[in-house]
């Protein structure tokens, strides 16, 4: 009996903490910033225990756990309440892996001549005169193309791109023509490059 009246209060325990942690999601969302606080003095200790089983540095650590809250923020309206708890964990744990990714992309060195000394860090003089004499010959080519195809290859290079339904309607080119239009359009250039 008494085994079962403690199991009772462990649920009502266990239910009362979710209530109060989705209650202050939804206070939170509404803007109250104490609610907000007190979400994250409940939570920090898991976020932080999520990014030390993964063994990040401290930085990268602080690092993933201010994404994470930052990510909360963003998508708070969208969160179930009841599940903050898991869909904080989910979330640490791909910021914990986006950073670790990072990591290996990175090469990390100690000393600073080590790319000094690699043979062809440097583009040579005669390197940016070759690349700017290209870029003089890509516009050449470029201004042979007929206008139409000048235009359309300008709003595709803008960055960003226009949208198929602007270039259509800027130009008069049905959508479904605007990809076969540009391959044509680069065919011609290479061909006038190769030249």
């Amino acid at each position: 009996m008494v085994q079962h009246l403690s199991a009772e209060n462990g649920a009502d325990s266990a239910t009362t903490v979710r209530s109060e942690a989705a209650t202050l999601v939804i206070q939170a969302a509404s803007g109250d910033q104490g609610s907000w606080s007190r979400l994250v003095d409940h939570y920090a200790r898991l976020v932080w225990a999520v990014t030390r089983s993964f063994r990040l540095s401290d930085s990268d650590a602080a690092d993933v756990s201010q994404m994470v809250w930052l990510r909360l923020l963003e998508h708070i309206h969208r969160v179930d309440p009841e599940r903050v708890g898991a869909w904080l964990v989910v979330t640490t744990r791909r910021e914990c892996l986006r950073v670790l990714a990072f990591r290996k992309r990175v090469l990390l060195t100690y000393e600073s001549t080590t790319f000094e000394e690699q043979p062809g860090d440097q583009p040579e003089l005669d390197a940016d005169l070759i690349a700017l004499e290209r870029a003089a010959d890509v516009r050449e080519a470029l201004e042979t193309l007929p206008d139409r195809w000048q235009q359309l290859l300008g709003m595709l290079m803008a960055d960003p791109p226009a949208p198929y339904a602007e270039i259509s309607q800027k130009i008069g080119i049905p959508i479904g023509s605007i990809g076969p239009i540009r391959g044509r359009c680069l065919d011609k250039l290479r061909l006038l490059l190769a030249s």
